[in-house]
């Protein structure tokens, strides 16, 4: 019995590398996002079939502060202006929002550079290395690895692309990979 072939992004199943492995898969669900994403009007990126209410645009806004608050925020310990800017009121419990004179390329625009500085952050960075105090994390005691953190965001993805796999179903557009 042979393997089926991988989707396009994924990383291939020869990588050992661990860093490698998790940056690759990374990036496999960020391009997976987009592609699901674009597969959707402007209309539906920005209305909702869902009882939650949260648009697709919503989404990537969202995993686009999720990254920054995990990498840059947490990590890198930089100090973010607005780190829950993903939300309506700035409250954490406060649903997604994307402001009405926000672009849908802004929002992909902004996506995509925290994308790129996301890549900074860890390509240097040893998965056993802690997150830096001062950003998110005020003690030592609190501070993930790096490995934890990318963990971390790994599932933060496969569940929203996932997520966005039904929302691009009920708006009438393909499902899987």
């Amino acid at each position: 019995m042979s393997m089926p072939p991988l989707p396009e992004s994924e990383p291939a199943p020869t990588v050992a590398d661990p860093h490698e492995l998790l940056e690759g898969y990374l990036d496999h669900y960020r391009r997976t996002l987009l592609r699901k994403a674009a597969a959707l009007s402007e209309e539906e990126l920005r209305s909702t079939h869902l009882p939650s209410g949260w648009t697709p645009l919503e989404l990537i806004r969202h995993l686009q502060y999720v990254e920054q608050r995990w990498l840059n925020w947490g990590f890198a310990a930089e100090q973010v202006p607005d780190p829950w800017g993903d939300r309506r009121s700035g409250d954490v419990r406060d649903r997604w929002h994307v402001p009405e004179e926000m672009s849908t390329q802004q929002v992909l625009d902004a996506f995509h550079a925290q994308c790129d500085r996301s890549r900074q952050v860890t390509a240097a960075a040893r998965l056993e290395e802690r997150a830096a105090v001062g950003g998110r994390f005020p003690t030592e005691e609190e501070a993930p690895t790096l490995a934890w953190t990318l963990f971390h965001l790994l599932q933060e993805y496969a569940r929203h692309v996932g997520q966005l796999d039904v929302a691009v179903e009920l708006a009438g557009g393909g499902t899987g990979e």
